[in-house]
């Protein structure tokens, strides 16, 4: 897992999971902390997810929310599109474009 970027717009790549939480949680809440208006993640190089890392976007969300900014998901590829459907997390999560719930494949 890579995560680049400022506190504005950060760029999650390779595997977001159990192995790599601690150092995503810590990087996110940096931003979070230190940063105004939106932070934006963007996803378009994220691989996989799992859900511990799937709790740490939320609570990043949380964060956020709790410190009057708001986190935007952009690039959120189609497979974990369909795992925030089914978790229902697509109608809390900001998501930059929304997601086409008519459109991703029944599982």
């Amino acid at each position: 897992m890579h995560i680049r970027g400022d506190h504005v717009e950060l760029v999650v790549g390779g595997r977001l999971d159990v192995r790599s939480a601690a150092d995503a949680r810590t990087v996110l809440h940096s931003a979070v902390d230190d940063g105004v208006g939106d932070l934006v993640l963007d996803l378009t190089e994220l691989d996989s997810w799992d859900a511990t890392g799937l709790g740490v976007i939320m609570g990043a969300h949380r964060r956020a929310g709790r410190c009057g900014r708001r986190l935007v998901l952009r690039g959120v590829p189609p497979q974990m599109q369909r795992l925030l459907v089914a978790t229902r997390l697509h109608r809390i999560l900001a998501i930059e474009g929304g997601i086409g719930v008519e459109t991703l494949p029944r599982v």
